[in-house]
């Protein structure tokens, strides 16, 4: 007899799910009945929260959406925190609950895990989030959270199922629902976008995260138009960081600010331009002329910065089009001169920009000098981070996974760096983060053995929240609250059996880094931002 439960495993194995994560309970066993014989790899953290976020480091890096299974109630509200930042970031994740009885929802008795209002309360950070009611609609109510992972924006979809329909007999199909393409955009509104792009003196190229899977078509619109193009945080590596028109990560710097002022026409793809995108830039993108914004959500294009003109569209299919458009209009002339515009705004930044020392981008170096182009960086809510977001060159889109945007959460990186490594295993994997974010997730190194995964986990220690402390010094509020005791963490790493290393120079950190790939187990590399060898002016 084929099960409900069985039938979730069947359904998403038909959907090209390879990898689940979460941790079994007394409500989800029936789902784990059929886990084995399926071939879907399970993988289990340590507390939901490293759940949703190795779900979210296997969604980033592949495009394809994290599975997790979660118990009713506390698992459930232990990964909230990570749901709402893939919610936030756009990330496609699934999540498979238990809920009780359908004759006990809501009627708050006191059972095990119960929450007053389970599916509204997960709603708040989903597309949507459905209670199964009866078997026979489960594999309509997958196609809609496949629907909308692959042809809308992408965000995580709930799906709970009571517990008394785990075991109850599915009789419906096992073959997954066609997924409906992206929507195309309008050929008018291309052919008008092309035109005034064609007749700019001075264009510029803003792509952000929904641009991730369309690194080749913006290549190419680059090229064409000769525009410098600057990428948000999420849309790292979209463009290789060595190309002569990539500006990489530099939208929050004054320097950018002046050469969107100074474009005419501006090109805007995938991006919402929020806050946490510009920071220093403002409170909204002011240019010199016209804004033409790409975005798969039509709400979104009247949020922060109202454009000339707007197209509702994926990225992709929108760039790919706009391409053969301005192809037509060969006879444009290539006079923007976007690599001198490039390097001149690279000649008036410091690279030294958020430490006097030059400190921070010096370790960015010696790190990006240590891993392959194709390197994936899990990076969390830490000073360095900040620093890498612009410095560290990525190579390729989907390489640059980081909670620092959006909701901003810390002990991201570590469980990000599991799931990317899972699902990448042929690349090399890093995470960063700093000593109060590792404290948050610390004990998925142990979900690291258990997978017997290799890759370095750099820690910034500051003595703990380095970063709110400045911000207390500047506004001269006295320090409280942020000075913690860290505690041995190379001897925390040993007892949960990885390697761990104290690098005394910056070749040290390099040779660190190249070791722990090839290792058996993930490596701890402390950078104690104390050591006298960072105390010397790098620049």
């Amino acid at each position: 007899m084929t099960t409900t439960a069985s039938a979730i495993v069947a359904l998403l194995k038909g959907y090209g799910v390879d990898t689940v994560f979460g941790i079994p309970g007394v409500h989800t066993i029936e789902l784990y009945r059929g886990i084995v014989d399926s071939g879907l790899r399970h993988v289990t953290p340590r507390h939901e929260q490293g759940a949703g976020f190795m779900a979210d480091g296997y969604a980033r890096s592949t495009g394809k959406p994290g599975v997790c299974f979660l118990i009713s109630g506390p698992g459930l509200t232990n990964a909230l925190t990570a749901i709402a930042q893939a919610y936030s970031d756009s990330v496609p994740m699934l999540i498979i609950s238990a809920v009780h009885k359908r004759k006990d929802i809501g009627l708050g008795r006191g059972f095990l895990h119960e929450l007053p209002a389970q599916r509204e309360l997960m709603s708040q950070v989903c597309a949507f989030s459905h209670t199964i009611m009866d078997p026979g609609n489960l594999r309509e109510v997958l196609g809609r959270a496949f629907a909308i992972f692959g042809s809308a924006r992408p965000r995580p979809v709930h799906i709970e199922v009571p517990i008394d329909l785990m075991d109850a007999p599915y009789s419906g199909l096992l073959e997954p629902i066609a997924i409906p393409a992206a929507p195309y955009p309008d050929p008018r509104a291309i052919a008008q976008a092309a035109a005034l792009l064609a007749d700019a003196r001075a264009p510029a190229i803003i792509a952000g995260g929904g641009a991730a899977g369309a690194s080749a078509a913006l290549l190419a619109t680059a090229e064409l138009l000769d525009a410098p193009v600057v990428l948000t945080t999420a849309a790292k590596g979209a463009l290789r960081a060595d190309h002569p028109l990539c500006l990489g990560s530099t939208i929050r710097r004054s320097e950018i600010r002046e050469l969107f002022a100074d474009s005419d026409v501006v090109l805007a793809v995938g991006t919402e331009l929020g806050e946490t995108d510009r920071w220093m830039a403002g409170d909204s993108l002011t240019t010199g002329g016209t804004l033409i914004r790409i975005d798969i959500e039509s709400e979104q294009l009247m949020r922060m910065a109202n454009p000339t003109l707007g197209i509702v569209s994926d990225a992709r299919a929108a760039l790919q089009a706009l391409n053969l458009e301005l192809g037509e209009r060969a006879q444009f002339a290539q006079r923007s001169k976007g690599a001198s515009r490039v390097e001149s705004v690279r000649q008036r930044m410091n690279p030294g920009w958020r430490d006097d020392t030059g400190l921070h981008a010096q370790l960015m170096k010696t790190i990006a000098d240590s891993v392959a182009d194709d390197a994936i960086v899990a990076a969390d809510s830490t000073q360095i981070v900040y620093t890498g977001v612009q410095d560290f060159p990525s190579m390729q889109p989907r390489s640059w996974l980081t909670s620092c945007t959006g909701f901003g959460t810390l002990g991201y990186a570590l469980p990000a760096a599991i799931g990317a490594k899972l699902a990448n295993p042929d690349r090399d994997v890093l995470c960063l983060i700093g000593d109060g974010g590792l404290m948050f997730t610390v004990a998925e190194l142990a979900t690291a053995v258990d997978e017997n995964i290799a890759f370095p986990i750099i820690v910034w220690n500051n003595g703990g929240y380095g970063e709110i402390a400045l911000y207390m010094d500047k506004a001269r509020v006295p320090r409280c609250g942020v000075g913690l005791y860290v505690p041995d963490l190379c001897a925390i790493a040993l007892a949960f059996g990885c390697n761990a290393e104290r690098p005394a120079s910056l070749d040290a950190l390099k040779a660190a880094i190249v070791r722990s790939f090839s290792a058996s187990a993930p490596t701890l590399i402390e950078i104690d931002h104390h050591a006298p060898y960072l105390r010397e002016r790098a620049f």
